[in-house]
């Protein structure tokens, strides 16, 4: 249980791949306008991480490792694929505001290098959960950033959810700002960037508090048992 949370804990947050690492900014930047379209793409790129990683831990004693890059990018190519495909098929609008951000998942350097770091040195169990961490810490970062443009940009909430979720998701949709006071500026991607910039800020002051109060429980410890701490003595 306790190795459970500090996977969950590693991928959602501490190491989060949007907002630590950084990688796979470009989509972010231009997908971004509303949490209908981020939310999508989160969920589109869990999926291909969650399969990716499954297929490559099942295959990993036949992969020959010289040419492993290439049958990596075989895998997640014909996944991405079949996720483009259903989108065209179910959802013709989402798919039409995703575009050709879609078939690119396939260079995001997160997929290939998950497969490479984890899914081929470990188990299935193991390998499916980093995916499915990894994608949902890239989801919460993305719908963040997309929630903060829709309102600031276009003074809505989740507007056309239901090219996502179905018609009875429209009661979800909400007007937040007059139109008359929207500032189209954070629908672009300079707007988006500098909102990832106060994201990333406000990640950095949460986790410097984390990191004070967690040397504060150790000082009380070793005023606590000073014969522990030479320090302190």
């Amino acid at each position: 249980m306790n190795s459970f949370i500090k996977i969950f804990n590693d991928r959602v947050w501490t190491k989060n791949s949007s907002l630590v690492q950084l990688l796979g900014l470009c989509p972010i930047l231009a997908v971004t306008t509303n949490v209908t379209n981020s939310l999508g793409l989160g969920i589109v790129t869990t999926c291909v991480l969650v399969c990716t990683n499954v297929v490559v831990s099942i295959f990993r004693f036949l992969i020959p490792k010289n040419i492993r890059i290439p049958i990596y990018m075989m895998i997640i190519s014909a996944i991405v694929s079949c996720c483009d495909m259903l989108i065209n098929a179910y959802s013709l609008s989402l798919y039409q505001s995703l575009g050709i951000f879609i078939p690119l998942i396939i260079t995001n350097c997160v997929v290939c290098s998950r497969a490479d770091l984890i899914a081929m040195n470990n188990s299935i169990w193991i390998s499916l959960l980093d995916g499915l961490f990894i994608g949902l810490g890239s989801t919460l970062a993305i719908c963040i950033v997309g929630s903060i443009r829709e309102i600031l940009g276009s003074g809505t909430l989740f507007f056309g959810i239901e090219n996502l979720l179905g018609s009875w998701s429209k009661v979800i949709c909400i007007k937040v700002i007059d139109v008359n006071h929207v500032m189209t500026f954070f629908l672009h991607p300079a707007g988006a960037f500098m909102i990832l910039g106060f994201i990333l800020a406000g990640k950095n002051i949460i986790d410097g508090k984390i990191s004070s109060s967690d040397c504060e429980l150790c000082s009380n410890r070793f005023l606590w048992n000073p014969g522990k701490s030479k320090k302190v003595e």
